[in-house]
């Protein structure tokens, strides 16, 4: 429930993130009012909103384990961390989350002010887009690390009895019990927490029982001095108290209350193994009473099912693990700090803690390897519970080490769980009452010899754990009733002698989940046996009258199986690579839950072949390159149903050459009830699938065939003509009410998908896929002429589709023809790409001559509403030749969420979305009186590309009305007409429709030469691309007034950015102009302060009266430049201005000062500029010390590249090395004299190409020294003989004003060698 306070603190946080300046942000409260679903619940809204690139959210507790969370938030961002150190990885972490732009960290549970570099998260200064939001129960932490406090308050008393009431299940009414209900409710203080916990305990209680705890919670304030629980502390007592009565005489308690005791020894925010609860609670005697261990873990599970129903314990996402809520976790160790049950529980530890005597439960987590005074011996008499766990490091040989002696004086002993720990079991004293080790990555050593020391021991587990070997010793564990063996010892497969198990008489579980040398005759001996997990290969199971014993559980693995083997919680057989016959698995057929039959022979089919009953408890069913078997079931003998499968709820079948169908005969009808997910993938002979026709329609189902079936997958069945089999008389037998989700994949044989009774049926349907069906005509249709039902024109409508996604069906026409389009309110994305003869994707009205109506005709509006998709975010369209519309009659009000829109190659799409018509049907392209505009508040991006006869986008929508767009793409539309309208005085500059965009970053107009002019407005433009834009008219009307903001002229304008004035372009990244045969500036004066600090591409082509770019302070702030390309531009002089060509009164008289270099500059290219005479001025810095490719090409009048900036005299020859070039092309300039400036000789360490073709003026020469580094100089005048012998010494060999093509590869160099 959404309180007040949490809706305050929502709005405060979002804001929060939203703000600049604001980079952490504290979420402080009591434990247990909600920080942390709040917390979620952001995270939550910042994905789906997609606010942020990266949302990354872990959990710190008072002991965080900095390598865990470091590993976590690496996975997020995709690193794989190079070093060991927490430094490291945190230096390695920092610089990879720099690279993404917008992070939300979410730390959670905070205890202390902690430094987030340690980590390796970047904020702040260092990272101005990484937002951190933390929450603790300390306002102090907020207050020491810096952060926008927001303090999440308790509910209301009114919201408290609203959330208490809906727990306890009670009714809103006025009697007694509400009466009573409302003082306890009250007595939770208005936390959450509190309220969720009392509620479920009292749930159901006789009012006498509600009067009580309301009068033991009267009775008990003393609890509410608690410091760090405070007012939880008190209705969780209640809710404990209130675990069902019963007292255990071995551990004084209640057993149900002891399992959550238990609970609160594992770790802070760690999921619980339940396997390991469950052995630690039999081995400290939970429910004495049951001798049976299967008896005993029923008995747990069902009291941890009855903890998470009490709000004691919460769900996780496996079936396997459990977890403790931070704040219930400290109520059980306040709880467990007196009395007769002490527990002492350590998250970390560096060193020894003073303990006392009279602890009967220990829990030492991440014990350090470097614990100085780790005691030879310790007495604990009354223990019986330890937990030692070594410290968490990635070396495999980092052990906590302990001697044997330790144990000497711990008699009482009776669980012991040893994790990451290293000893010698030699002088191990004896632990009489030792009924549960569990080892985990330990190293024992005299393991086997030790063994008489435990002859208690009913529970053994060694799970990778290094032991001396399994020897004959184990038979003196004689009451030994659980062996878990898993990676025990050093060798891949673990030997285990022969006959030993069959001597372990007093076993009911085995577990050896790893590779062994096990004789599967010896289980014939252990007549206890109940639960049996085996990783077997096909040689170990005997040929001839074998067959396993009956199990409640079991998972065994046969073969060389790549999925890991399974807790036995439910029982799993998975076969794979046998070919002999399966009669050793007789027993377990009938109760078998989970089989997986992988490239078995022999079979073919499952019923009667390999189980006569039927398989009736199997639930999931697998079956792959199985290439005999035929079908499922073969019923052709059977006059009746079968009965088979009963309980089958997953089927997935693969790679099955021969499978025809799920039953020869009838299907049985409990199979199609209760089916929920079918995966059929590379089924080559399967024709049909669910075959419902062959059962009879008079026969009445309590449950309709397929009404439980979720999830079909169809994928690779070439010769597949229909998936169900039905008649419309099938309606009242088969539904499918259920369906969530549909693929379809390379399905080439089929027409039509849905039947149109059972597409009637599909009110649950989330996900449709259909790809690569070429023969698909429509997805809802008749398959055959007497399925066509007259008069039934009910229309489709599936109210929970959310994605719809068609690719490569070259048949379809329709989705279906008859859609109710306002039968799809969750619509959420559309993907339709390569559908060539897709017409409509919805609805197609007809008239009565048989004629579309693309809106309907007056009058009828009554009738066929407009389309209203108020969820839809995405439309994505691409290669749909024959696309008329989308959906002609959509309701542009009724798009409201749509955030992105990418239209490509529909040529002859008319219109995106409708265009209203006057009565005698023209165009109407802003609406007449009494229609509204369209304001698409949430549109992100907007594509369309490739649509030759496309007119109109959004004709009905003003120009304000694009708040959020952030890309704007417009390209190779010939007759596009207009994007959007404007009717306002404020939308419009002189003739030119305004576009105000304040988020728009990306925009390209390309080739869409019908398009009027327009303004866009536009502060944080990052790329920006005009390609051959209105040019079909006369030069756009120049009179725009001077503007001072960031605008941008679309069209062919004389300006493209009519600015005046300091504006500063510092956002723009990439600029990319063409075929804008009017532009003659860029900006509108040069002499401006006009930064360009981040552009890195400039690509200017076939702008054929532009003639200047770059102004001199301009040009030096072009320090992130990376690619220049300049073609086509006839009228441009120079690149630069001169000096003398910037008005003297708007220069800055610094800027001369400054040398022009160009630092990342990296590729320049400049061709067909026949104007050009020179390309950049030449100080004395490195002008280009990245520049990697140079190519000069068709510039007639171009005399120098490098012009030096100052006409001084050069004193002595100065060698520059150009240390990146690897290409250089001067080809076809008449008029170029020389390459690099007369008294400067450049050096070309790295070039890889060289070509000098038709250069006959060119003064420069080229040559090659001994390292095969390239040379080159200008020829100078002689004026002293000097200078001759020096000249005769270097460039009198070189190469000039001939053609020259080198290549470094080539190894033979056509240049002249210097020594």
């Amino acid at each position: 429930m959404d309180s007040e306070s949490s809706k305050s603190a929502f709005n405060q946080i979002m804001e929060a993130i939203n703000a600049k300046g604001v980079n952490m942000i504290g979420l402080h409260g009591m434990p247990g009012v909600g920080k942390t679903t709040l917390a979620k619940e952001v995270g939550k809204h910042a994905r789906e909103q997609k606010l942020f690139d990266k949302v990354v959210m872990f959990t710190m507790s008072q002991n965080p384990n900095i390598r865990t969370i470091q590993d976590k938030v690496a996975e997020m961002f995709g690193l794989n961390f190079d070093k060991n150190t927490e430094e490291g990885r945190a230096e390695e972490l920092f610089r990879s989350m720099q690279r993404v732009n917008k992070i939300l960290v979410i730390v959670d549970d905070l205890w202390e002010e902690f430094k987030m570099e340690s980590i390796g998260i970047p904020f702040g200064d260092d990272h101005e887009g990484c937002k951190i939001l933390l929450t603790t129960r300390r306002q102090q932490v907020c207050t020491k690390m810096n952060c926008k406090e927001i303090q999440l308050g308790i509910l209301s008393k009114d919201e408290a009895w609203v959330l208490f009431r809906d727990k306890a299940g009670l009714e809103d009414d006025c009697s007694t019990l509400n009466d009573v209900a409302k003082e306890v409710a009250a007595q939770c203080k208005g936390l959450p927490l509190a309220i969720v916990v009392v509620a479920k305990a009292l749930k159901g209680e006789s009012l006498n029982e509600w009067r009580d705890a309301n009068q033991r919670f009267k009775d008990s304030t003393h609890l509410y001095d608690e410091e760090v629980l405070g007012g939880v502390l008190e209705p969780l007592k209640l809710s404990y108290d209130y675990l069902k009565k019963g007292i255990n005489q071995m551990t004084g308690i209640n057993d149900i209350q002891m399992c959550f005791l238990l609970c609160s020894l594992f770790p802070e925010d760690e999921e619980i193994d339940t396997e390991i609860l469950i052995t630690c609670g039999i081995g400290v005697g939970l429910f004495p009473y049951v001798s049976l261990i299967e008896d005993k873990r029923k008995k747990i599970v069902e009291a941890l099912k009855k903890l998470k129903k009490s709000g004691l314990l919460l769900e996780t996402d496996g079936a396997d693990t459990i977890r403790i809520h931070d704040v219930i976790r400290d109520f059980a160790h306040w709880l467990t700090s007196t009395g007769e049950n002490r527990f002492m529980v350590k998250d970390t530890l560096k060193e020894w803690p003073h303990m006392d005597e009279s602890y009967t439960a220990i829990a030492l987590w991440n014990c350090s390897s470097i614990i100085k005074i780790f005691p030879d011996k310790v007495e604990f008499s009354k223990l019986k519970t330890l937990f030692l766990v070594g410290e968490r490091k990635r070396k495999r040989d980092d052990f906590l080490v302990v001697f044997g002696t330790f144990f000497e004086e711990m008699k009482a002993l009776q669980v012991l769980l040893l994790q990451r720990v290293s000893f010698s079991l030699k002088g191990l004293p004896s632990l009489p009452n030792l009924k549960t080790l569990w080892c985990y990555k330990c190293r024992l050593k005299n393991f086997s010899s030790s063994l008489t020391n435990m002859r208690s021991l009913e529970i053994l587990a060694l799970i990778g754990t290094e032991i001396d070997e399994i020897s004959e010793e184990l038979v003196k564990l004689s009451a030994l009733k659980y062996l878990r063996l898993s990676n025990v010892g050093v060798e891949r497969e673990m030997n285990i002698p022969p006959n030993l198990v069959s001597r372990l008489t007093s076993l009911q579980e085995l577990h050896v989940i790893t590779t062994n040398n096990l004789n599967l005759l010896e289980l014939n001996s252990l007549s206890r046996l109940t639960a049996l997990s085996l990783r077997l290969s096909t040689n170990q199971i005997p040929l001839e009258d074998f067959v396993l014993p009956k199990l409640q559980r079991y998972a065994i693995e046969v073969g060389e199986c790549y999925d890991m083997i399974g807790e036995a919680f439910i029982r799993t057989l998975n076969i794979q690579d046998f070919s002999s016959s399966l009669s050793a698995f007789n027993n377990l057929f009938c109760n078998v839950e989970a089989l997986s039959l992988r490239n078995v022979g022999g079979q073919k089919n499952i019923v009667p072949s390999m189980d006569e009953m039927g398989l009736n408890e199997l639930t999931s069913l697998q079956l792959e390159s199985c290439n005999d078997m035929e079908f499922l079931i073969d019923a052709k003998n059977d006059q009746g149903s079968t009965v088979a499968f009963s309980n089958l709820v997953e089927l997935d079948i693969k790679s099955m050459v021969s499978f025809k169908g799920l039953c020869y005969g009838l299907s049985p009808t409990r199979l199609l009830q209760n089916l929920k997910q079918v995966f059929i993938k590379d089924c080559e002979e399967l024709q049909v699938i669910f075959q419902i026709d062959k059962l009879s329609e008079r026969m009445k189902f309590q449950t309709p065939l397929l009404s439980n079936l979720t999830i079909l997958r169809l994928h690779s069945l070439p010769k597949l003509k229909r998936i169900w089999e039905v008649k419309p008389s099938h309606r009242a037998i088969a539904s499918l009410q259920s369906l969530k989700v549909v693929s379809i994949e390379s399905c080439d044989n089929l027409k039509t998908i849905f039947s149109p009774f059972l597409a009637l049926s599909m009110s649950h349907l989330q996900e449709l896929d259909i790809r690569y069906c070429y023969r698909l005509e429509q997805v809802i249709g008749f398959g055959q002429e007497d399925e066509i039902i007259e008069n039934d024109s009910s229309l489709c409508c599936w109210p929970k589709l959310r994605s719809l996604r068609l690719q490569n069906c070259r048949n379809l026409k329709y989705v279906y023809a008859t859609t109710w389009t306002q039968g799809l309110q969750s619509l959420e994305s559309v993907f339709i790409t390569e559908c060539s003869q897709l017409i409509q994707v919805f609805n197609m009205e007809q008239n009565k001559h048989g004629q579309d109506i693309v809106l309907p005709e007056l009058g009828s509006q009554h009738d066929s509403p407009l389309c209203c998709w108020p969820k839809l975010r995405i439309l994505h369209i691409r290669f749909c030749p024959n696309l008329k519309y989308f959906c002609a009659n959509t309701w542009t009000q009724g798009l409201q969420s749509l955030e992105h829109v990418y239209i490509k190659d529909c040529s002859q799409l008319i219109q995106v979305f409708n265009m209203e018509q006057n009565k005698h049907g023209q165009d109407i392209v802003l609406p007449e009186l009494g229609s509204q505009n369209h304001c698409w508040t949430k549109l992100k991006t907007l594509q369309i590309e490739d649509c030759q006869l496309l007119k109109y986008v959004f004709a009905n929508t003003l120009s304000q009305g694009f708040p959020s767009l952030e890309s704007l793409y417009l390209k190779n539309c010939p007759q596009l007409l207009q994007v959007f309208s404007s009717t306002e005085e404020r939308d419009v500059i002189g003739d030119h429709i305004l576009l105000n965009v304040p988020f728009l970053k990306n925009l390209e107009v390309s080739n869409c030469p019908q398009i009027p002019c327009f303004i866009v407005q536009a502060q944080l433009i990052e790329e920006l691309v005009l390609s051959n834009v209105g040019n079909s008219r006369q030069l756009c009307n120049t009179d725009v007034p001077v503007l001072n903001e960031g605008y941008i002229a679309v069209g062919n304008h004389e300006e493209v950015f009519p600015v005046q004035g300091g504006y500063s372009f510092s956002s723009i990244k990439k600029l990319k102009l063409r075929n804008l045969f009017e532009a003659r500036v860029i900006w509108n004066n040069f002499a401006q302060v006009v930064t360009l600090e981040n552009l890195t591409t400039l690509t200017l082509s076939d702008c054929k009266k532009l003639r200047y770019i770059f102004s001199p302070m301009m040009a030096r702030s072009l320090s992130h430049l990376k690619y220049l390309s300049i073609e086509g531009c006839e009228e441009i002089e120079r690149l630069i201005l001169d000096k003398d060509q910037v008005s003297s009164s708007l220069s800055n008289g610094d800027t001369s000062l400054q040398p022009m270099s160009f630092p990342n500059l990296t590729e320049i290219v400049v061709i067909d500029c026949k104007n050009l005479s020179s390309l950049f001025p030449f100080g004395f810095a490195p002008v280009l010390p990245k520049l990697e490719r140079l190519i000069v090409e068709r510039n007639s009048k171009l005399e120098q590249v490098f012009e030096l900036e100052e006409k001084a005299e050069v004193v002595a020859e100065e060698e520059m090395k150009f240390d990146k070039l690897l290409n250089l092309s001067l080809e076809e300039l008449p008029g170029l004299i020389h390459f690099c400036p007369k008294g400067y000789h450049f050096v070309f360490p790295e070039m890889e190409q060289l070509k000098v073709r038709d250069c006959p003026k060119l003064t420069t020469g080229f040559f090659i020294d001994s390292q095969k580094f390239i040379h080159c100089k200008t020829k100078v005048p002689q004026l002293v003989q000097q200078d001759a012998v020096e000249e005769s010494t270097t460039i009198r060999n070189a190469i000039f004003n001939e053609n020259i093509y080198w290549s470094r590869l080539w190894g033979e160099s056509q240049l002249p060698h210097i020594a």
